[in-house]
């Protein structure tokens, strides 16, 4: 599937490519962006064929944030009108945050703004090492509010406080060290590291992985209390009783492959 741009492909192994394609912009995102990216994650998390999502840009850029043009325009608006745009970008970001499907964000070239934000969003996030960062709104007399939380979750209160405030620009060697991205490869290995973190990913129970992530979201940055150790266990109970759980340790007892791994 295809539009002028967002791409969509979905590989026989079940791995969804989704891919921003504005390189002319940098793969700067305006609420026609936004509106179809989060239709097609909708989409790929509802499509049972899908396994794994790799999110992309296409062109030098992985995505430089908000186009300019588009900001410029919503700044004649109303508040009112700016909230109802906010949301949906707000929107998108959940959507990519909560996916009950693996993701895997390969980051070819400048991050950048929301740009940043979607790589936090993503589960494992792999970056050429000329790719680069920034959170660069304070320079445009802005903000990173609806990406603040997924950053902030991402690489920390400390690094937010310089990079939010100086909005300068990092290379991919920092990005790993502050922990925004997993891997750093040379650009001729990026889709190489990415087609194995993908089939790494393929090998676990689909059902299992998006409960595992449900599972983060409940008890990550919560005191381990009464309440947590109850979820908890509650949660692993229903993995073992479960057709994968038993599916996986029988496939593992009799040394075969379980069954979803293609």
């Amino acid at each position: 599937m295809a539009n002028e741009c967002i791409e969509v492909a979905v590989t026989d192994g079940g791995v969804a490519v989704l891919a921003i394609n504005r390189p002319d912009v940098h793969n700067a995102f305006n609420e026609t962006v936004i509106a179809r990216l989060t239709a097609a994650l909708i989409a790929l998390g509802d499509d049972p064929r899908v396994r794994v999502v790799v999110l992309r840009g296409r062109g030098r850029s992985f995505s430089a944030g908000a186009d300019l043009d588009w900001m410029q325009r919503l700044g004649q608006l109303s508040e009112a009108e700016n909230l109802a745009d906010a949301q949906a970008l707000a929107r998108l970001m959940q959507t990519l945050d909560r996916l009950p499907k693996p993701t895997v964000a390969a980051v070819q070239g400048p991050a950048l703004g929301g740009g940043v934000g979607l790589v936090a969003c993503c589960d494992i996030a792999i970056a050429s090492d000329t790719a680069s960062f920034g959170l660069t709104e304070v320079r445009l007399g802005l903000i990173p509010a609806v990406i603040s939380p997924y950053v902030v979750a991402a690489i920390g209160e400390r690094a937010c406080r310089r990079v939010f405030l100086t909005g300068e620009r990092f290379g991919a060697a920092e990005a790993l060290r502050l922990g925004l991205v997993n891997a750093v490869v040379a650009p001729e290995a990026l889709d190489g590291a990415v087609v194995e973190a993908a089939g790494r990913l393929c090998a676990g129970a689909p059902e299992a992985q998006a409960a595992a992530k449900a599972l983060l979201f409940t008890v990550a940055r919560r005191p381990t209390d009464t309440a947590v150790i109850q979820i908890t266990a509650e949660a692993i109970a229903r993995r073992r009783a479960s057709a994968e759980g038993r599916e996986g340790v029988a496939a593992f007892l009799a040394k075969r492959q379980p069954a979803w791994v293609r």
